[in-house]
């Protein structure tokens, strides 16, 4: 008899989870992927992706070409009916359908968890997928052409003025990244200087960088300031209507780009279902990754990991929860696949435990900081340790040469900044000519 495994979300859950549970279940499984993206998206690959060191292309894999003998379904999930055994979703056209299943997988993930701040939701964008990385890449770059093709020194000021909002991972990534984009596309522009450029950080923590600790957080913050970056620290985004940027602290000034990286919570949709969640939004999971009630009783049929679950870390005095990391989401995904393999066969279930490695993180080019099994690096050895981390980690041989050729060619030609802003906007040269 075959078992019908719905997997909701096509992440880094979705998609180790469905590779583990066909090579362990095979032909005993039907599995069924829904995600309103063809693709996973390998997220510490985003930095590098916004700034020319890797084709952002090689940063996702598609569903379809790694999940053969499965279905992809392309759609957003509406609706969550465990005690029916359906899930409503709805495709970005508006078709409605309703899928069965015997066994389900929550692998939504988490969305950007942002704040009623005036102008934020108008003006700001996100850096938590491909397409925004794309965006904020020819963003940056058509801010430098346009500035250098004016002689206002106002206007110029606001196109050459980045904010990024939130120190930790992924906003110190991005911001750093960017700007080392930034100051090498300048040679293109003679008419701008590296005086020109204000890259600014704004941080309502104490510090940036806090999953590496204060050692760490301190000297990225020094490394960010030499460059001539300008880290705001327990300050708050309070405004930012129009590119008007207003801080807690008293500075305003005018910007043209505000980038927000502050943190990320549990999918909203869960709210639609009759799971059972924790305070925070998150599904309530026991160590094997099965979901349960508040006292412990196993929902059948209902599994959840990554960021969109709360799963209990036995490496830590109980009660602590994994944090929303890469290395925990990949890992539970195994972990899932393998639990549900055995579950299906009658077999004993494990429990998910495993003590975080280290981290890495990537400053632009050739810089880096990195705290591996209590090993701190700095600068290019650490850079070094975060390519080949990440490299060894994005899911299959096919993006992993990609990504290796991309870093190969780079030794030998300077990386690609050509902006391709146009691409927003297909239509407009055909429009125009259209018009005349």
């Amino acid at each position: 008899m075959t078992t019908r495994v719905l997997i909701l979300g096509g992440g880094y859950v979705g998609l180790y989870t469905a590779l583990e549970l066909k090579k362990r279940a095979g032909r005993h499984v039907d599995v069924t992927i829904v995600d309103r993206r063809p693709y996973m998206t390998y997220q510490p690959f985003l930095p590098e992706a916004a700034a020319g060191s890797i084709e952002p292309r090689h940063s996702v894999v598609p569903l379809r070409r790694e999940m053969k003998g499965s279905r992809v379904i392309q759609g957003r999930v509406a609706a969550i009916r465990h005690d029916q055994r359906q899930v409503d979703v709805t495709s970005d056209y508006g078709d409605e359908r309703t899928l069965e299943y015997d066994e389900l997988v929550v692998a939504l993930g988490s969305v950007s968890r942002t704040l009623p701040i005036p102008g934020l939701k108008e003006f700001a964008i996100g850096f938590k997928y491909v397409e925004e990385a794309i965006n904020l890449r020819n963003r940056v770059l058509g801010r430098l052409a346009r500035a250098a093709s004016t002689d206002d020194p106002d206007l110029r000021r606001r196109l050459l003025t980045f904010v990024f909002v939130g120190g930790g991972f992924a906003g110190v990534e991005a911001f750093a990244e960017t700007e080392d984009m930034a100051r090498a596309a300048l040679r293109y522009h003679p008419e701008l200087s590296a005086k020109d450029l204000r890259f600014v950080m704004v941080e309502m923590m104490p510090r940036i960088l806090p999953e590496m600790g204060e050692e760490m957080g301190e000297y990225t913050l020094k490394e960010l300031r030499d460059r001539g970056m300008e880290v705001y620290l327990e300050t708050k985004l309070e405004s930012c209507v129009d590119g008007h940027v207003e801080l807690s602290n008293g500075e305003a000034f005018e910007a043209d780009t505000v980038v927000w990286t502050a943190g990320v919570k549990p999918s909203p949709i869960l709210g639609s279902s009759d799971l059972p969640l924790g305070p925070k939004g998150h599904v309530i999971c026991a160590p094997t990754l099965q979901v349960t009630d508040e006292d412990g009783t196993v929902v059948e049929g209902a599994w959840a990991a990554g960021d969109c679950a709360q799963v209990p870390d036995l490496t830590k005095e109980q009660p602590a929860y994994c944090a929303p990391s890469a290395q925990h989401a990949v890992r539970q995904a195994r972990h899932l696949g393998a639990n549900l393999a055995d579950h299906l066969r009658g077999r004993e279930l494990t429990d998910y435990k495993h003590k975080h490695l280290g981290l890495v993180a990537s400053l632009g080019l050739n810089k880096g900081v990195a705290d591996v099994m209590g090993v701190k690096l700095r600068g290019w050895p650490a850079w070094f340790m975060h390519r080949t981390y990440h490299m060894s980690q994005i899911p299959t041989f096919n993006r992993k040469a990609r990504v290796v050729l991309d870093w190969t060619t780079a030794l030998f030609f300077r990386r690609d900044l050509v902006s391709m802003g146009r691409i927003h906007e297909p239509r407009r040269a055909f429009t125009e000519a259209a018009d005349s």
